[in-house]
């Protein structure tokens, strides 16, 4: 079996942001779409935005494993620059 080389620190680290960042996201369009939860006069339209809430909270949870199995046993914290990009954003 071939191994995969190494990859670099800053390489790694910026995989997680992006992944963090995927997260705040995803985490901003389930909370939008979960507050319009049954408030249509029509089960066609409720229907449609309970798949899409769900749709949400499944991309949430498996963007969340993929950065657990990335993120080093020491950090759990958030970076303040995803924080700030997070801020700036609006989300």
């Amino acid at each position: 079996m071939m191994e995969m080389p190494a990859m670099s620190d800053d390489y790694a680290r910026g995989r997680r942001d992006g992944l963090r960042l995927a997260l705040s996201i995803l985490a901003a369009e389930e909370a939008k779409w979960e507050a319009l939860l049954g408030e249509s006069s029509s089960w066609r339209t409720n229907a449609t935005r309970a798949i899409r809430h769900k749709a949400y909270q499944v991309a949430t949870k498996r963007v969340q494993t993929v950065l657990n199995r990335l993120l080093p046993k020491a950090e759990t914290a958030l970076p303040a620059e995803i924080a700030s990009m997070i801020d700036r954003a609006g989300l």
